[in-house]
């Protein structure tokens, strides 16, 4: 098996792109352990000032992998919450590296995926990527991310609508909603994060890293709520309800919830 995570260093900036084209970059296990494990290697490296995250093909990441967290919902408890701590760990590694790491977000951005695009301290799209939550309608929720950032970013009503109704949202409007910072063509993304590379590597690190972590306060308050919301989904996934949402995602039909009002 491949890398799932491609790490590629130039001109003081780490590029990291989210290599499971196949399954438009769907967070696995294995994802998320090799992007933690590159966004902690060059915590203390002078020779890198900021961090790029990117997806491979159509999608910059839509989400958690279904099968896997199918499988999580008949597996036990510890299981399932070992994924959701290392889901975690994903999340504050990106919030708590000392550089700033910037989202080049290529295609789709759905889920997880935009919880992962919501951490990252800047955000660049392509005008041909969606973004969009979709827990509610596959039987999962976004308790780890998009419930203590996004409302933050687009207001507690906007946030509301974004995860209760999973709708999908084009980069224009996200940028408009201040999801994003902003829309470039796509042939322009690169070239356009490169240039907010630059222009951040000629600022001071330490100013940088102390302005990043007095920044984040607000969300370091919401950590609390983000630990419960392991707990919660720990169990929430091992429901019949939640079974329902993921069968009916990969039977391509709609899920029937009713009975579970």
């Amino acid at each position: 098996m491949g890398k799932e995570v491609l790490a590629n260093r130039r001109n003081g900036v780490l590029w990291l792109t989210l290599n499971r084209e196949e399954v438009f970059n769907a967070i696995s296990t294995g994802l998320m352990q090799e992007l933690v494990r590159e966004l902690r290697s060059v915590e203390s490296d002078p020779e890198i000032g900021a961090v790029v995250i990117t997806g491979k093909g159509k999608a910059f990441c839509a989400g958690g992998d279904l099968q896997e967290i199918s499988e999580l919902g008949n597996a036990s408890a510890d299981e399932r919450r070992a994924y959701l701590i290392l889901f975690q760990d994903m999340i504050q590694a990106v919030r708590r590296l000392p550089k700033p790491v910037i989202a080049a977000v290529n295609g789709y951005c759905i889920g997880g995926g935009n919880e992962l695009n919501l951490a990252c301290d800047l955000s660049i799209a392509s005008e041909r990527a969606k973004f969009g939550q979709a827990g509610p309608r596959v039987g999962s929720v976004p308790l780890l991310g998009a419930t203590q950032i996004m409302p933050v970013l687009v207001g507690e009503k906007r946030a509301k609508e974004v995860v209760f109704l999973c709708r999908t949202y084009d980069a224009h409007q996200a940028e408009k909603m201040g999801w994003i910072n902003k829309v470039v063509p796509h042939d322009q993304l690169i070239p356009e994060v490169e240039t907010w590379c630059d222009e951040i590597l000629q600022m001071s690190p330490t100013a940088i890293a102390l302005a990043k972590k007095s920044l984040n306060q607000y969300y370091n308050l919401a950590f609390q709520n983000m630990e419960d919301g392991v707990e919660a989904v720990t169990l929430y996934w091992g429901t019949e309800e939640s079974k329902e949402g993921i069968r009916a995602f990969k039977e391509k039909r709609k899920p029937d919830f009713r009975k579970y009002i």
